[in-house]
């Protein structure tokens, strides 16, 4: 004899107004507590969500804190990307990105948004990579396109794509991390030093004309 067929509860489906509300509460815990300070309870009290609203979109913690460090990677990306959208050529367009992620030093308006949150993207780069890798792999996308576009014109020479786009991003934090840690730097001389270091590290010999 058969045993009786049980009735399981389906699993409902992700919602994405409760997913956004997730990644915003879980933002705002990471500005104020760091990674280490979040906790699911927190984000579920703050967002007013139960415990299997959770689970229905993340499987754990750190699930949750990579898909804040993307979703702030996706709208710099987006912010980037219209600040190279009037480039005329990839060398043009580099020093827009550079420009742009300057702004985290420079601009009022930008940096006293991302500040704790890319300080604590920062400090996960060698604790748990896995945690910020897309991000960051998203953040450096339209310079990897640029720098791969700036080859294939005979603009850029003799340099890995992602690599090249990693380095520019590393000479860029450090300037961030020394305006933050000084408040000493004017822009204009950082990013004039910035792009010719950055740029003649691409191959551009000639003198560039966007100093």
């Amino acid at each position: 004899m058969n045993a009786p067929a049980t009735r399981r509860r389906s699993k409902l489906a992700p919602d994405p107004d409760t997913r956004r509300a997730l990644l915003a509460a879980a933002s705002a815990s990471l500005r104020e507590h760091g990674v280490q300070g979040l906790s699911i309870a927190t984000v579920l009290q703050h967002a007013q969500l139960s415990t299997r609203a959770f689970y229905r979109h993340f499987e754990s913690k750190d699930e949750l804190v990579a898909a804040v460090f993307l979703d702030m990677a996706k709208a710099e990306k987006r912010r980037l990307k219209r600040k190279m959208a009037a480039a005329d050529d990839p060398a043009d367009a580099v020093a827009a990105w550079i420009d742009g992620r300057l702004d985290l030093a420079f601009s009022e308006s930008i940096k006293s948004d991302l500040r704790r949150m890319s300080l604590e993207a920062q400090s996960q780069r060698f604790a748990a990579p896995e945690l910020i890798q897309p991000a960051y792999a998203e953040m450096l996308e339209p310079l990897i396109d640029q720098i791969q576009r700036g080859l294939e014109q005979g603009v850029f020479h003799d340099v890995e794509p992602t690599s090249a786009a990693q380095s520019i991003q590393g000479v860029v934090w450090a300037c961030t991390e020394r305006q933050w840690a000084t408040g000493d730097c004017e822009r204009a001389e950082v990013r004039e030093r910035t792009l010719r270091f950055c740029l003649r590290g691409l191959g551009v010999t000639e003198e560039p004309r966007w100093t």
